[in-house]
């Protein structure tokens, strides 16, 4: 679950992380309020949307004065920005940040993530902030800096003044960046977040150090333990289909291609995105119904899929250990045959109770096209879906 940059900064502070103030609005009056309320020489104001690279598509500007605040506000407010991460399609923009300027002498990156390898948060900094970390990943890892956290000690003192120094801070900033880090890392783990940036880490003029932005993931297996993320979530934001597929407790995640699977595990599932893709088609979604799925939990994953007017071809591919093949079908032609099928659909059926399965989908008269093998299946597929 992702959350709005004010969102993150309002949480971050209740930690002791540094962030400039800053109010959010929901019209152009609203915003020249807020930067007559801020009253510093200048004020950003800034697009609300789930993605970064907002400045690239012209979804943050400053104003010098309220009344530029306002038409600022008035230009971003209901566009439609296109970044980076929002895909060519972009993000309708419905709230912007106003917020006090900052006088800027250095920038930095700042994150957290949880590592597999080591099975610790890794905090991560760099010099290059402002930039995306993958690309500083990719051409200069060198300057990636990390940081194990202990999990039975936490993050030290002296991993953050480490830290500090080979960024090339002196002074009283290296201590600032130290407690800045400190309060971050606490705040991952208290509030469970799967994934948080600083960037940019701002270097005032003064030697203060403050959040210029901020992007908080949620780890949604925390779910349970923090009831307020419900006030959080921004719907505006989210996948339509990915909010239908929630309330049916599904993993489900939309794509871009026109292909949708069905299938039972994480694994199978990722497995069958690649089979599909190196056959040439695009996945519409990837799609878990999990193991322990019902017949009702079934078909409403096949709604969810059917409902997304990119499929053109659908790729069931089940692997029945705990969950059933008969089962799978049952869904499948309960699913069909109340909302329609308009689709071609290949199957391929294996494991507990397949060939009772088979059976059940062969007798619906349904028109499926049965395979034996991920290999095959993957490929009539990307076939019947218009690609090789």
């Amino acid at each position: 679950m992702k959350i709005h940059e004010y969102q993150a900064k309002a949480l971050l502070a209740r930690y002791g992380v540094a962030v400039p103030r800053g109010k959010i609005a929901s019209t152009a009056a609203e915003a020249e309020s807020a930067a007559k309320e801020l009253a510093t020489p200048v004020v950003v104001v800034k697009a609300q949307i789930h993605a970064g690279g907002r400045g690239k598509g012209g979804g943050i500007k400053l104003a010098k004065s309220p009344a530029e605040a306002k038409e600022a506000a008035s230009k971003i407010l209901g566009m439609t920005l296109v970044t980076p991460q929002t895909g060519p399609e972009g993000k309708k923009v419905h709230k912007v940040y106003v917020e006090e300027g900052s006088d800027i002498a250095r920038e930095l990156y700042l994150g957290l993530v949880v590592d597999r390898e080591s099975q610790r948060v890794v905090v991560m900094a760099s010099t290059e902030g402002g930039m995306e970390i993958e690309e500083v990943a990719a051409h200069s890892p060198e300057k990636i800096l990390k940081e194990i956290v202990d999990p039975a000690v936490g993050f030290q003192g002296f991993q953050g003044r480490r830290l500090a120094f080979a960024l090339g801070l002196k002074g009283g900033s290296v201590h600032k960046f130290a407690a800045f880090a400190t309060a971050l890392c606490k705040a991952f783990v208290q509030e469970d977040f799967a994934l948080v940036e600083i960037n940019p880490l701002i270097i005032t003029k003064g030697g203060d150090v403050f959040a210029l932005d901020a992007k908080i993931n949620f780890d949604d297996n925390a779910e349970f333990r923090h009831k307020a993320w419900a006030e959080l979530r921004d719907l505006n934001e989210e996948e339509p289909h990915e909010i239908e597929a929630k309330k049916f407790d599904l993993s489900y995640i939309k794509l871009h291609g026109n292909i949708g699977c069905l299938v039972n595990g994480a694994g199978l599932a990722m497995a069958t995105m690649d089979i599909v893709k190196l056959h040439g088609g695009e996945p519409a979604n990837f799609l878990d119904v999990g193991g322990g799925a019902n017949k009702e939990k079934v078909s409403n994953a096949f709604k969810v899929i059917l409902s997304d007017p990119s499929v053109r071809c659908i790729f069931i591919n089940i692997f029945g250990g705990i969950m059933r093949c008969d089962v799978i079908a049952d869904g499948v032609v309960a699913a069909c045959r109340e909302m329609g099928v308009k689709v071609p659909i290949v199957v391929r059926l294996e494991g507990t109770n397949v060939n009772e399965g088979k059976k059940i989908l062969e007798e619906s008269k349904l028109g499926l096209h049965f395979v034996t093998n991920m290999r095959d299946g993957a490929s009539q597929a990307v076939k019947l879906a218009g690609g090789k």
